[in-house]
């Protein structure tokens, strides 16, 4: 309280040390031309002007800048997006992709070209909003996925502790249902011989995670389109629904 009563106190003495240099100021001007009517049309004038430069300040130049300000941190988080999508991501993508019974009826969506418009992105994009991906986790290698999950808990947490994070929302929900898929898998012994109520929770895990990580990986993909040309030749060389897909260039 002390601290904020001075700082108030700071503000307070600023305020009446620039009113009094203002009155001063006009009083010198009155002393020398001797005219109060010439200074009270610029005093109007000018407490006039003062509407219009908080209306071009506060709401035009501040909205400006706080779009650009936005428009550096998504930037940034692409960045973090990318960092997840090469460590553990794409890998995930493969794994989910293989384990899904209907993945035939969006895989050959997911198969981009070089030269991918916006329009198509679009149109993928509301399809996969429709998807309903099938993972059975009975039929699935979850052994093999946890030892995947483990081996890289260490970076989700470390992704999840990025303060930053919280002005991506969906892409925080993605690695929260990842990082929860990961603790369900870790906290189990063995898989074999698991109630059928536990093989379900499992499945639904699988599911919320495996929905996402698609919305999440078209979006930086079509960010990748847009900003770095030559990463996504890269990502669509990598591409983990094309059975065809190879880093090398032929």
């Amino acid at each position: 309280m002390s601290l904020l009563k001075r700082l108030f106190n700071w503000q307070v003495l600023l305020g009446a040390g620039l009113l009094s240099l203002s009155a001063l100021g006009y009083l010198l001007h009155y002393l020398i031309f001797r005219d109060a009517r010439h200074i009270f049309i610029y005093l109007l004038g000018d407490i006039s002007f003062v509407f219009i430069e908080v209306l071009l300040v506060t709401l035009i130049i501040h909205q400006l800048l706080s779009y650009r300000e936005h428009k550096t941190l998504l930037r940034k988080l692409n960045m973090v997006i990318g960092a997840f999508y090469s460590e553990v991501g794409t890998a995930l993508l493969r794994f989910f992709a293989a384990a899904d019974a209907r993945s035939g009826e969006i895989s050959r969506q997911l198969i981009m070209k070089q030269d991918w418009s916006r329009a198509q992105f679009e149109a993928v994009s509301r399809k996969l909003k429709n998807y309903d991906g099938r993972i059975d986790s009975r039929s699935v290698d979850l052994e093999g996925l946890r030892r995947l999950l483990v081996s890289h808990r260490e970076f989700l947490l470390a992704l999840l502790e990025n303060p930053n994070l919280l002005e991506h929302e969906s892409f925080s929900n993605l690695l929260w249902a990842v990082f929860h898929l990961t603790e369900e898998l870790a906290a189990r012994e063995k898989f074999a011989g698991l109630p059928e109520k536990d093989y379900e929770h499992i499945s639904g895990d699988l599911k919320r995670a495996y929905s996402q990580l698609l919305s999440e990986w078209l979006d930086y993909m079509r960010h990748l389109k847009a900003d770095y040309p030559y990463l996504f030749s890269l990502a669509v060389r990598m591409n983990p629904f094309d059975p065809s897909a190879s880093v090398v260039i032929k």
